[in-house]
């Protein structure tokens, strides 16, 4: 196929008349995707936006030339930090989520009625708006009346506010650029105070293979606040290394439910997966320390 428009961004480039993608990983590791179309690309205030069509899975977000979510595997990841931190929270009545500007996140929190609210706060509106128009397979075009869109820098937002929250999900992108604060000890300490007193939070916490001290230092960190933490796994294809992790920091009991309420249209997530995906692998629990 043919690109239209101006040079190419670094990140693409032709091949034997093929159009390519290929994803830089902390310099050490590259992966090309080999891409049909361009739907959308623009610069944001923020980072380059860009929705590609490729051949093996699907439509995809790309920001700054890495792969966000795509069509073939986003509900795995979405579904993670969605339906199992409000599993231990069947009370919960006021939902933030921070980033997730793909809006996956965010559409699989509506499929709970008994949620009242649903803040979603992204910085950089550009994407919200090419995922609802182009990424349909991952944002469902979300139009639910619960769910409020605020663009704004999700680090500020929280700054002030107390016991608000009954769950708040951090859906960061990796820890660079505009996402680097949602790392950071002061923000864990700002979504602790916006919870309410029995909420909690999750974070994706990066490859437990590739990012390891990312996951160790968020761990540690969030362990400082909350009571009770928990880290789980799940495969995600897209992501370098395959297997990603998630954070679950709570100021009630991380009961296991004797039945789950997952919703019964999802694609990945069930009761066998809730239960299992916190047996960690012995490499892990020993860099966690986890008894």
């Amino acid at each position: 196929m043919k690109h239209e428009g101006n040079a190419l961004p670094p990140y693409l480039h032709m091949d034997n008349g093929e159009l390519w993608l290929t994803e830089d990983d902390r310099d050490n590791l590259k992966i090309s995707y080999r891409i049909k179309e361009v739907i959308f690309a623009e610069p944001s205030e923020y980072q380059h936006v860009m929705i590609l069509d490729s051949y093996d899975f699907g439509r995809m977000l790309v920001l700054d030339g890495v792969v966000q979510t795509t069509s073939i595997d986003g509900h795995i990841y979405n579904e993670m930090i969605s339906h199992v931190p409000l599993q231990f929270h069947p009370e919960a009545k006021r939902v933030l989520i921070i980033g997730g500007g793909d809006c996956g996140a965010a559409r699989e929190t509506a499929k709970y009625a008994h949620l009242e609210a649903i803040d979603m706060v992204e910085i950089d509106e550009k994407v919200v708006r090419a995922c609802k128009e182009h990424l349909p397979a991952v944002s469902g075009n979300l139009s639910d009346p619960r769910v409020r869109f605020v663009y704004d820098d999700g680090v500020k937002f929280v700054q002030g506010k107390e016991s608000v929250y009954d769950v708040i999900m951090i859906d960061s992108s990796d820890p660079v650029g505009p996402a680097e604060a949602l790392f950071s000890p002061e923000f864990y300490a700002n979504v602790h105070r916006a919870l309410k007193a029995d909420g909690l939070m999750v974070c994706q916490s990066q490859s437990p293979i590739f990012h390891l001290d990312i996951l160790k230092r968020t761990y540690r960190n969030i362990r400082e606040l909350f009571p009770h933490v928990l880290v789980y796994t799940a495969v995600v294809p897209t992501y370098p290394g395959g297997l990603w992790s998630f954070t679950i920091g709570s100021k009630r009991p991380l009961d296991f439910p004797v039945q789950t309420t997952i919703p019964n249209d999802t694609k990945y997530v069930n009761d066998g997966i809730f239960r299992q995906c916190f047996a960690l692998p012995a490499f892990l629990r020993s860099a966690l320390e986890v008894e």
